[in-house]
């Protein structure tokens, strides 16, 4: 075990960081940076010498080859800062599900959404303590999790299995449980996207999404998550690219330049006094309708605390510059600044504490087997009218799999790092399975030769991704002719939303995603090794 994960704070030498009170210091501290490479170039190491960044932004794709070397970067990192500061921020995605931005060695979690279908508390706190450790193994100080959003079907496809489910009495309680379980282990909790992203219709990668609630059902359905969490002792809150009218006197405006809700609703109606965070102002639902430059000085004067830079290191230092500039004219309010910088400072302060573990920790058997138990726990089996399942096949008999390719669907998701692997667990179950791998949205031409080469297939297992985003029904009608709907099994992987496009005479199982558990899982369900035992954590009509 190491003491002080975030290394002695000497780096070599560089010229002296500005002074705290100076406009360079009070810009520097409110930004969270990004880069490229496995090792720390000198450009970030620069700005973080500099006092130019509060710390930095973790990306799978970016910066992680394996966890030792995570680690070592990580250290590196920390080394960096100027004699005196307090640990950087460096925040990771490892929400579990979708998006896990930690290597293949981490633990394949289940996400929440899998964590909904278990209604446990218990082990939604203990999920948070073993992703907490694992992030802080690899050097991480801050977890941007628990997803505090509520789920809607029309934001199945964005969201994913991200949010605990749609009932934000449920999802509130998973929530804190999350949020305990992280910061207990030393992680700074990030709750987000506040206000809540559940309802809006699209992905603030693309635009700006709009939730249309009013402010009694934005009270009632959108925060209890987020109030729960930050009555659980969440340090840091992620506000979401999104526009509410309701909150903005009917003007659609995004949510991260908005003072009324950064401001009026989290501080002063929810008591929040933690550190906000912005999502990534790379995004195009965050523009404020200029350039980043623009961005950044609008959203920071709107009362958010950490700016989130995803760009290059040429447009990153153009923000801090722009940044610098406007408060050096006196264009931002000085004592919103020295608040902003204390409460970064603060939580900056409180990671000195954290105790790193080893790096056997990630991956390690204890957090294999709490996935194990958590997917047993949700895999949910919703109807059987036909009594398929356990599989029971004759001499001579054969499993047709129709299976999707795994491909990520947002930015926000990491599912194409991962091979489905069912074929080879009912495999290795003695089943004899052929495959068959369609595309995330096949043509109906596509799935009618799927559904002649499986003619005569005993059973067909059909698995979508996310059909309720496709061509849905149509696309799946020569699957489910009469003749075959009498022995298909269809399991949505991801969207339970799907299972709504089935007829009702077709056995249906929700996995909530394709992490290894989930499908070891899904395969001795189906031979009847153990029961499914999860519920549904969404509202759905199936056959409708």
């Amino acid at each position: 075990m190491s003491s002080n994960p975030t290394g002695s704070g000497l780096g070599s030498a560089a010229a002296p960081a500005p002074g705290p009170d100076s406009p360079a210091a009070l810009a520097g501290v409110r930004f969270l940076r990004s880069f490229d490479g496995r090792e720390a170039g000198p450009e970030i190491l620069a700005a973080i010498r500099g006092g130019r960044t509060s710390g930095v932004t973790i990306f799978r794709a970016r910066n992680v080859a394996s966890s030792a070397q995570l680690r070592e970067l990580c250290a590196s990192l920390q080394a960096a800062r100027p004699a005196g500061n307090p640990p950087l921020v460096i925040g990771i995605d490892q929400e579990g599900g979708q998006l896990q931005a930690l290597s293949e060695e981490a633990t394949g979690w289940p996400g929440n959404l899998a964590l909904g279908a278990t209604g446990s508390e218990e082990l939604t706190r203990k999920a948070g303590r073993a992703i907490g450790a694992e992030v802080a193994a690899v050097g991480g100080t801050l977890n941007f999790a628990p997803v505090c959003d509520v789920l809607q079907r029309a934001s199945a496809t964005p969201m994913g299995t991200r949010p605990f489910g749609d009932d934000p009495t449920q999802a509130a309680r998973l929530a804190a449980a999350m949020t305990t379980g992280l910061q207990e282990a030393g992680i700074a909790a990030c709750l987000k996207h506040f206000p809540g992203h559940g309802s809006a219709v699209g992905d603030s990668h693309f635009g700006l999404p709009v939730v249309t609630h009013d402010i009694d059902e934005l009270r009632s359905m959108e925060l209890p998550p987020f109030e729960a969490a930050i009555a659980a002792g969440a340090l840091s809150v992620m506000p979401g690219h999104l526009g509410v009218p309701a909150l903005t006197g009917g003007k659609v405006v995004a949510a991260t330049v908005s003072r009324e809700i950064l401001e009026g609703l989290l501080r002063h109606d929810l008591g929040f006094d933690g550190v906000s965070i912005s999502d990534a102002l790379d995004m195009k639902g965050a523009s404020s309708g200029g350039g980043l430059a623009e961005t950044v000085v609008a959203t920071a004067d709107a009362g958010m605390d950490l700016l989130l830079l995803n760009h290059p290191t040429a447009t990153e230092e153009a923000a801090f510059e722009a940044l610098r500039e406007a408060i050096a004219a006196g264009r931002l309010d000085p004592r919103r600044l020295e608040v902003s910088r204390n409460r970064i400072l603060r939580m900056r302060s409180g990671f000195a504490a954290l105790v790193q573990p080893g790096l056997e920790v990630v991956g390690c058997a204890e957090h294999r087997r709490l996935a194990r138990e958590i997917a047993e726990a949700s895999v949910t089996l919703v109807r059987d009218p036909q009594a398929l399942l356990p599989l029971r096949l004759s001499p001579g008999d054969r499993v047709a799999l129709i299976a999707p390719e795994l491909t990520d669907l947002t930015p926000a998701e990491t599912s194409s790092y991962l091979r489905l692997g069912l074929a080879e667990a009912l495999r290795d179950r003695h089943i004899p399975v052929d495959e068959f791998e369609f595309h995330q949205q096949p043509t109906s031409v596509a799935a009618a030769r799927l559904a002649a080469a499986t003619a005569a297939h005993a059973i067909r297992i059909v698995c979508t991704f996310d059909a309720i985003s496709s061509s849905g029904r149509a696309a799946l009608a020569p699957l489910l002719s009469a003749d075959a709907a009498r022995a298909t099994i269809a399991v949505a992987l991801r969207s339970p939303y799907d299972l709504s496009l089935f007829p009702d005479e077709v056995a249906s199982i929700c996995t909530y995603g394709v992490q290894p558990p989930q499908i070891q899982t899904l395969a001795d369900g189906l031979m009847g090794r153990i029961l499914f035992t999860g519920r549904l954590p969404i509202h759905l009509e199936v056959g409708s």
